[in-house]
């Protein structure tokens, strides 16, 4: 192993057997969650509207929304989306363009980067240890005023302490000090809730060379762990869209108890 990005780090906490299927044994995904789905167009429709403001050139909503559409209709042609029980594609795709619509009616401030890669080594910010592998990822947003903005798109609205204990934007912090030699300004949670109405809620925090000590000692345990192979599953409501619940010793017996209930009502009859 040469390199950890926050996603793994996130990923490895929130249940190791998946990281193992994903990350080690690197089992192809049989579907993606409509909620990444939805994420990632949201995400990507953002970072193309960045870019071109940074070249100078006027985005309008109507071209913003074709490549919504675009990157949606894009992932769909590469694997199977799963949607959840309530859930219909097309309410997704308006719900998704009422967001960008929020988004683009909200002044903005200008940005000098947007998707920014980095690739900085993992050093305790006070003993100076080195863990001899390399922290991947890329900046959502890094605005002129060098404030590091990420978008997040949830169910429900995220609580200041959420953006407070934030590990990514702590990874970004860690980064941007790493390759400038300086602390950002701030950094800013920008959280786009799918509720019936959809809102759009900005949060900001700080953070200290207190948190990246902590955050390299996360880091160096998690390390530890994927090293000698302990990977341990932890079971919660994550489990409803994960991608391996048909193979995961934890959960394959209760998605399938549908089918053979289905199977048991039709020989009834």
């Amino acid at each position: 192993m040469d390199h950890l990005s926050s996603s793994q780090i996130n990923l490895f906490l929130l249940c190791g057997l998946k990281y193992r299927y994903q990350y080690v044994e690197k089992r192809p995904k049989p579907f993606r969650s409509s909620s990444l789905v939805f994420g990632s167009a949201l995400h990507s429709t953002i970072s193309w509207v960045h870019k071109h403001e940074m070249e100078g050139k006027k985005v309008s909503t109507d071209l913003a929304l074709r490549i919504f559409d675009a990157d949606w209709y894009s992932q769909k042609t590469d694997t199977e989306i799963r949607f959840k029980d309530n859930e219909r594609e097309l309410g997704l795709i308006i719900l998704g363009k009422q967001m960008l619509q929020m988004f683009l009616e909200e002044p903005r401030e200008p940005v000098k980067g947007t998707e920014v890669p980095f690739t900085v080594p993992l050093v305790n910010p006070r003993t100076k240890e080195n863990l001899g592998i390399t922290l991947e990822g890329f900046f959502d947003v890094i605005g002129s005023d060098d404030v590091i903005t990420d978008y997040k798109t949830s169910g429900a609205t995220m609580s200041q302490d959420d953006v407070d204990n934030h590990l990514q934007l702590t990874a970004y912090g860690y980064a941007y000090e790493q390759l400038f030699h300086k602390p950002p300004k701030g950094f800013r949670i920008v959280n786009f809730v799918k509720n019936k109405k959809p809102k759009m809620a900005t949060f900001d925090t700080k953070r200290t060379s207190a948190h990246y000590e902590a955050f390299f000692f996360l880091v160096k345990e998690v390390l530890k762990a994927i090293k000698v192979g302990t990977f341990h599953p932890r079971p919660g409501y994550w489990c409803r869209d994960c991608e391996y619940g048909d193979v995961c010793p934890l959960t394959r017996e209760t998605r399938a108890k549908p089918e053979k209930a289905k199977e048991v009502e039709a020989h009834g009859r």
